[in-house]
């Protein structure tokens, strides 16, 4: 099962769009279910709901084979914990979609991760689907042997998300400080 997530803070139709017509461009029905939140799109060849209340997001999270996400940080760090493999498509500020481009910059960090691939558009996200569809045992395996990620990721993650700006950027001066100082 493919689960499909837009979060809870703002419409993200591009994605919810693009998993409507893969779904439907597929030769078998493949069991899709998408929260899609505050959209106006509403999916013809795929199960949607709005809101999931946080129990039946966490079933769907565990249910899913694969999860497909916006670059929201609550649904990446979810994934993590449940050793979900995940496509992530972030919402751009260009295209009205998000207030300012942070989602961009969480998916630029994590395209270097194996499990957490990156689409930036339709195009990207029917290859990330269609390479899914056609792994054998062999890559799930490979898979599922490097998850879980590093704790010290999740870790990471988690502090930044907790740890005040103010805090992170005295931190970072101090950091750059340390760096220049032992080079």
């Amino acid at each position: 099962m493919i689960f499909v997530t837009v979060g809870n803070m703002d419409p993200f139709d591009r994605l919810i769009k693009s998993m409507d017509e893969w779904a439907g461009d597929q030769p078998t029905k493949v069991e899709i279910l998408a929260q899609i939140g505050t959209g106006t799109y509403r999916p013809q060849h795929l199960e949607f709901v709005d809101f999931l209340t946080p129990g039946q997001y966490r079933e769907a999270f565990n249910r899913a084979d694969l999860v497909v996400s916006h670059a929201g940080m609550g649904s990446i760090i979810t994934a993590l914990e449940s050793y979900k493999p995940m496509v992530i498509m972030p919402k751009l500020a260009s295209l009205g979609e998000q207030r300012n481009e942070h989602q961009l910059a969480t998916a630029k960090r994590f395209k270097r991760s194996a499990l957490i691939q990156v689409a930036y558009d339709a195009e990207e996200l029917f290859q990330k689907l269609s390479e899914a569809a056609t792994s054998d045992e062999a890559t799930v395996s490979l898979q599922k042997q490097a998850w879980p990620p590093d704790a010290s990721l999740i870790n990471f993650v988690r502090g930044f998300l907790t740890t005040p700006a103010a805090t992170r950027s005295a931190q970072d001066q101090a950091r750059s400080v340390i760096r220049e100082t032992a080079s």
